[in-house]
């Protein structure tokens, strides 16, 4: 099937227009997928983080933004009110003018139909305000201690323990004969007042002799303390007075407005939430509510990282309702002392943990969920940090969860936590704040094409709506790059560059987002992380959030991770499999290797298992929680024989409960074998090297699949379906078509495929499998492939203080056409600029090709003899009409094999030569940007190559103008033209006798001049648009016309308030300083070689 649309008049007059302007092919019938494919709804598009930094707002830029937004494709904004070094503009957090601002985005988002969201508090973490009382800040246990001898009357003010803002609250005041002063080891973080990931009760060191309170002689002394002061008849010995209180933390929200700084909101209690709530939120409903329509979607709290508290003014209660005892005795074990044994301390310490993480998911996120649906809106959430919570419990609690990525691939590991969670608590949409990033790898250097296999990668990883970081607010019209948020963000707006090119990735990317919102979630493994209610998942790399679970997964296996609140509340086993109630399942579920459990959690897993769940993993040991001690243990003991049985994971590895099956010891390839569990998805290609992800509506089996390489590659992807037709969504361009080549093979389906580098595609199984088709094909080629030659590489600080030319050194790297390294000074040998922030530039070439890349410190490098590969050897396609037809690039021999029959050898005319377009281009800029309108270029050169220096520090869009003759021998109705631009930096648009061909916006920089092209003279021309850092380096270059310090500018310039000129002749202006006058310029424009390449069609039936 093939599906190729070309949007008719019907389909701008529906509100189409942006996806209209990227024409395709009709169709005979389309179903209602492909049709939405094509031209997805606005629920599918990117969103965006908008930055109203430090006040600086007004209408007309509130106007510009979201109309720019959707002109972008753009769905919606979520606004952030930060300070980030930006000096302060007119509007006052919370003042008539900024509710004003408020109502009037609302508004506007309204009118031109985007989502609004907002942050529930001015900076980015996490709930705080001046509203908030310390009272209602977060609380932290604060103790002091008095040595007394006994035989003695006490009657003196006790010293009042550390207190903050004035405020401090008893809780009790206890003696206990005085003990040595041995503390737990780690009880800091192990007591909630400081982190530390995944802490775990230990059974020791014991206390030594004296070095233990006994809890039978701990003495309540809270009655008898009035103001302060105890009046005591001290018993014979020597004692320790404990005076224990609790005192706000002191945290505020960051980094917020000036005026909007305050208190953060006590975590643990949902009577300060509401107070917190009716500070902003409560007021900013009000003003909306008063507006047209629903003018908001969803209020906001982003990732956590304001700080642990332990302790809330229910606390005590809370904790005797939940763990069954009272707290009391125990206080003395905040101060690191033992209370009865370690082992007993170290298990009270587990359950302030388990009760403040519980606290925290329940009247902190789940009760913000609860305001937000009182007041129509939803709740999202980035449920993460250094914080007292298990991650994903808190995600569970939003609507929409929220991970993040940054530029350099760092917390991916969020995603698949807001994912998992996602799939487990039934959230259908799961969202990341997409490409944030810093100076040193997103200074205006990020483009579609550098962004795109990461957020693949992300696609992967769960994800199906980014959220852009970030697009600020720009008051000051026509200034550019403009306003930035500080140093942060990959500048996702419209002074960049690459705004208006981007249109296509962003097209690329809607449409992604809504195969990826369809149906469920396919996995093999629930991986269960454990009882610990700390553990911080987003810390995590890649396959590394699997760390807790034991073993890992093989390559081809997907899997959720799932809190405790996650299997005792939403997992069941229907057919053998573990279920959610929204359909997604697993075959099997991995514990971690962790010696305790509650006891609750092993009567879930016994209750699954018998039901006939697959369970991988050791029995526990022990609880980890003094509920119900000693007689937990003794039941847990007593559950883990009837579950495990006589398997001992050495000499016995398996044992039948119920229904079900455990398994412990064996290989996971192995368990995975015994259950039948084959990969989901798999191919030739190295593990980390291509990501997938498996969804399902019932009827459709849809696959992403990314090539995350830089580099061309054919390769035989497997798949777990069969007797169904693979259809090849692209994403890019909206075609659909069935795959030339499938078979069939032991349960899955083989399709060979071909990507292009960093390439990505939708694998569909809707239809019955047709006969006949082709299964494989063979291809011999003519030629030999070319080498990969290092031209030059210079590792250089990225503040231009040092360079160094380790071009021998990469050379050395090169094995078997190929170069992988990571880009740090161990591996380079030298350091140019110890201390300073590094980058690795190497030019190579492959071929008759040239091309530069630029990787930042600690990051990997990988390159190949056909990273620069425009053209495979021949290609498949699909015409309207259903006809596989051979585009055939190369000299070569092919044979195919029909699905049901004999293989065929395919007759191949020879193919023409390719025809570089070589002599002088002319290369036009626009005005008022320091380039001359016209330069003639005898060769393609890097702009910063060029004599001229308006050339060399041009930024922007340059076009490019040439005539070239073809042959009439090119042209035909067997024949494909094809124009290869070599190396482009950054994105082309290319248009051919006056006919626009469209971007180009990722490697290979292509484009298919058939049917445009003619015999004789064609008229070429090539708009090229580099990026910024060139321009803003040529400025550097005059004298500054601002104030810095540091890396921010100190104030307004009065030209700027004035909507003058800069003084010193600067054509850009932004609010960081990231570049200086010897930073080294980017490579820029159109570097070729440019060639002319002709395919021979040729037409082929099953």
């Amino acid at each position: 099937m093939s599906i190729n649309l070309r949007f008719y008049s019907s389909f701008l007059l529906t509100g189409c227009l942006w996806f209209a302007a990227q024409p395709v092919k009709a169709a005979p019938t389309l179903d209602a997928l492909s049709k939405a494919f094509a031209i997805p709804p606005d629920s599918a598009r990117p969103q965006t983080l908008w930055h109203w930094t430090d006040g600086n707002v007004t209408k007309g830029a509130i106007t510009a933004d979201l109309e720019a937004m959707k002109r972008g494709g753009i769905g919606g904004a979520e606004i952030f009110f930060a300070s980030q070094e930006i000096p302060l503009g007119p509007v006052r957090f919370m003042s008539p003018e900024w509710f004003e601002m408020v109502g009037f985005a609302a508004s506007e988002a309204k009118r031109l139909g985007l989502d609004l969201s907002m942050h529930n508090c001015a900076g980015w973490s996490s709930s705080g305000g001046p509203w908030n009382t310390p009272e209602n800040g977060m609380q932290t246990v604060t103790t002091s201690e008095t040595r007394v001898s006994g035989n003695s009357h006490f009657d003196a003010a006790l010293p009042q323990p550390e207190t903050k803002l004035g405020t401090y609250r008893e809780i009790a005041v206890l003696a206990f004969p005085a003990t040595s002063d041995f503390r737990i080891p780690n009880y800091r973080p192990k007591a909630e007042f400081e982190w530390q990931n995944n802490v775990e009760p230990a059974l020791g060191p014991d206390a030594p002799v004296g070095g233990a309170i006994e809890a039978a002689k701990i003495v309540n002394l809270t009655s008898q303390v009035k103001d302060g002061r105890l009046v005591w008849d001290v018993p014979t010995g020597d004692w320790i007075i404990l005076r224990v209180g609790y005192t706000p933390t002191g945290r505020t929200n960051d980094p917020p407005y000036s005026d909007g700084i305050g208190l953060e909101v006590d975590k643990l209690s949902k009577s300060a939430l509401d107070l917190h709530w009716k500070g902003m939120m409560g007021p900013v409903m009000d003003k909306l509510k008063s507006l047209p329509g629903r003018p908001t979607t969803n209020v906001h709290v982003d990732s956590y990282e304001v700080g642990f508290q332990n302790w809330t003014p229910e606390f005590a209660a809370e904790f005797k309702k939940r763990r069954g005892y009272d707290i009391t005795p125990y206080l003395p074990v905040f101060t690191g002392r033992v209370v009865g044994s370690t082992a007993l301390s170290e298990r009270f310490l587990w359950d302030v943990r388990r009760t403040t993480s519980d606290l925290m998911s329940e009247n902190y996120y789940g009760h913000f969920r609860e305001l937000c649906h009182q007041n129509g809106v939803k709740f999202s959430n980035e449920a993460y940090g250094e914080g007292p919570m298990e991650e994903l419990t808190a995600a569970g609690a939003s609507d929409i969860p929220m991970g993040e990525f940054w530029v350099d691939g760092t917390s991916m590991a969020s995603c698949k936590m807001e994912s998992s969670s996602g799939h487990i608590y039934g959230a259908n949409v799961v969202s990341a704040e997409a490409f944030t990033g810093q100076p040193w790898n997103s200074s205006w250097i990020t483009t579609p094409e550098s962004m795109k296999p990461m957020g693949d990668r992300a696609f992967c990883n769960g994800i199906n709506r980014f959220v852009f970081h970030t697009f600020v607010m720009q008051p000051y019209p026509n200034r550019f790059p403009g306003m930035t948020m500080g140093q942060w963000g990959s500048h996702q707006d419209p002074r960049s560059t690459m705004w208006e090119p981007q249109r296509d990735w962003i097209r690329y990317i809607t449409r992604s987002q809504f195969l990826l919102q369809q149906g469920h979630f396919e996995a093999d493994a629930l991986a269960f992380t454990g009882d610990n209610p700390d553990s911080v998942i987003f810390m995590a790399v890649g396959s590394d959030i699997l760390r807790r679970t034991n073993p890992a997964l093989p390559p081809g296996y997907s899997y959720d991770v799932c809190s405790a609140d996650g299997l005792l509340k939403r997992i069941s086993v229907k057919n053998g499999r573990l279920m959610t109630p929204t359909g997604t399942s697993y075959s099997f579920l991995l514990l971690p290797p962790n010696e305790t459990m509650q006891l609750s959690t092993l009567r879930k897993i016994r209750d699954l298992v018998r039901a006939g769940a697959v369970v991988v993993g050791a029995p526990p040991k022990r609880s980890p929680s003094l509920e119900n001690y000693p007689q937990c243990d003794t039941e847990l003991a007593t559950l883990t024989q009837q579950i495990w049985g006589d398997c001992d994971g050495k000499t016995v590895t398996s044992h039948a409960f119920g229904k079900g099956r455990i398994f412990w010891g064996l290989p996971i390839t192995e368990v995975m074998t015994r259950i039948g569990a084959t990969p989901d998805f798999s191919s030739v290609a190295e593990s980390d090297s291509m990501e997938y992800i498996h969804r399902s509506t019932g009827k459709e089996d849809i696959y992403f699949v990314s090539n995350q390489k830089n580099e061309a590659r054919d390769l035989e992807c497997n798949f777990r379906v069969t007797g169904k037709v693979p259809e090849l969504w692209h994403p890019e361009t909206g075609r659909v078509e069935d795959a030339p080549l499938y078979r069939e093979e032991n349960g899955h389906t083989i399709v060979p495929l071909h990507f292009s580098p960093s390439d990505s595609v939708f694998v569909l199984f809707r239809r019955a499998a047709k006969a006949p088709h082709f299964s494989s094909a063979n291809w011999q080629p003519e030629a030999t492939s070319p080498n990969l030659e290092i031209i030059n590489a210079v590792y250089e600080a990225v503040d231009g203080t040092g360079t160094a030319d380790v071009t021998e050194t990469v050379r050395g790297l090169v094995k078997d056409r190929r170069l992988n390294l990571t880009a740090n000074t161990p591996t380079l040998i030298k350091d140019p600029a110890p201390w300073h922030v590094k980058q690795l530039v190497v030019q190579y070439r492959i071929g008759v090709k040239t091309d530069s890349i630029t990787i930042p410190e600690h990051q990997n490098l990988a390159l190949s003899a056909d990273s620069l590969r425009s053209y495979p050897d021949y290609e498949w396609t699909t015409d309207a009409r259903g006809t596989t037809r051979l585009v055939q690039w190369e000299n070569g021999s092919l044979s195919v094999q029909r699905a049901k029959g004999s293989a065929v050898q395919v007759p191949l005319p020879n193919v023409t030569a390719p025809q570089e377009i070589s002599g002088p281009w002319t290369l036009s800029f626009p005005p008022n940007w320091g380039a001359p309108p016209q330069v003639t270029l005898d060769k393609l050169i890097s702009w910063p190559q060029h004599s001229d220096a308006g050339v060399r520090y041009f930024s922007g869009t340059a076009t490019y103008s040439k005539n070239f003759d073809l042959p009439a021998s090119a042209i035909g109705a067997n024949k494909v033209v094809s124009l290869d631009l070599g190396a482009v930096k950054n994105v082309a648009r290319v248009k051919l006798n006056g006919r626009d061909l469209g971007l180009i916006w990722k490697a290979p920089f292509r484009a298919d001049l058939s049917g445009v092209a003619r015999a004789g003279t064609n008229q070429l021309e090539v708009q090229v648009t580099n990026l910024w850092p060139n321009r803003l380096i040529g400025d550097e270059q005059l004298p500054p016309d601002a104030e810095w310090v540091d890396n921010h500018i100190k104030a307004w310039p009065q030209w700027l308030l004035e909507g003058k000129p800069s003084p010193t002749g600067r054509l850009t202006f932004s609010t960081w300083h990231h570049y200086n006058k010897d930073s080294p310029l980017l490579p820029s424009g159109l570097l070729g070689p440019a060639t002319i390449h002709t395919g021979n069609i040729v037409n082929i039936n099953p």
